[in-house]
């Protein structure tokens, strides 16, 4: 490894560990997770909503107290629902509600699509990640405008750079390429890390 590659790999980790911090911040104090993207990067939102929904890398099991409260009042279900369940860590896909985002497209205009819903659901203390691996996505760029208005965290997720979107993010993970195919490659073990680091801290006692 070169000493060139071997900074940004550094400068890279300081950022995917400030994007921890930001993101356990904004759970201790009843946040959410909003995610966006474009093409590739919309399965990507769906992807990383899927890791911290449910169990990633580490059990999630239910605490007494809240078995209990399932007893309580899930008569013959309880034993599965009590086996069965597991802690999330909330998380919204915007990219994944089609009747919502052709209403927006259709009705107001496409570059609207993630804006619109920032603006209705968004509040402040959440976090928005924005994935482009351009970073000149017009309507994640919107998105990211309004969710600094709203006083909402924006981590970007981008090509090398940033492009237009790094200046509307708090923390931007720009990772050292202009190939889409390769930036798409490298997003993967970068959110899976931020995925697993936030997991270990909830639920490795």
């Amino acid at each position: 490894m070169s000493k060139q590659e071997s900074v940004s790999n550094h400068s890279k980790q300081i950022k995917i560990d400030a994007a921890v911090e930001r993101l356990i911040a904004c759970y201790d104090t009843g946040g959410k997770l909003m995610i966006c993207g474009n093409g590739g990067s919309a399965a990507d939102c769906e992807h990383i909503v899927g890791e911290l929904m449910k169990g990633f890398c580490l059990p999630r099991s239910l605490s007494s107290a809240d078995l209990d409260q399932l007893a309580k009042t899930c008569g013959d279900d309880t034993d599965l629902l009590g086996k069965k369940l597991q802690y999330g860590l909330p998380a919204l896909s915007l990219v994944s509600h089609s009747s919502l985002i052709t209403a927006i497209a259709n009705d107001l205009d496409s570059d609207m699509i993630f804006a619109q819903q920032i603006w209705g659901v968004g509040k402040t203390g959440d976090t928005l990640l924005a994935i482009s691996t351009s970073g000149n996505s017009r309507n994640i760029v919107l998105a990211a405008k309004v969710a600094r208005s709203k006083h909402i965290t924006v981590i970007g997720l981008t090509g090398e750079g940033g492009g237009l979107l790094a200046s509307h993010c708090d923390i931007l993970i720009d990772v050292p390429s202009d190939n889409v195919a390769r930036i798409q490659e490298m997003h993967i073990p970068i959110y899976h890390k931020i995925c697993q680091s936030i997991e270990a801290h909830y639920f490795s006692h």
